[in-house]
């Protein structure tokens, strides 16, 4: 999974950070993928926070390596983000 891929992928399961956002009450969120809806992802880290994804940059942790990208590119369902290639 490569920077280029990550919006073909599953995100439920991945660990990630809220490293940006226009609310300043949901940066630095971090815990792991737990459910994925097209406009949001539900985190569950300290307590489940359901984090929009327009509002929001991530920064995923995958195999030691570390991939940013905004929420923006991530919206819509995951099986409709693979068709949209």
């Amino acid at each position: 999974m490569t920077r280029k891929t990550i919006t073909m992928h599953e995100l439920i399961g991945l660990k990630v950070k809220v490293i940006n956002s226009s609310h300043p009450g949901l940066i630095g969120i971090e815990g792991y993928v737990i459910d994925e809806t097209r406009n949001t992802l539900t985190i569950l880290g300290e307590k489940v926070w359901i984090v929009p994804k327009n509002v929001a940059e991530f920064e995923f942790e995958i195999d030691d390596k570390k991939i940013r990208i905004k929420g923006e590119e991530l919206i819509g369902r995951p099986e409709m983000r693979l068709k949209k290639r």
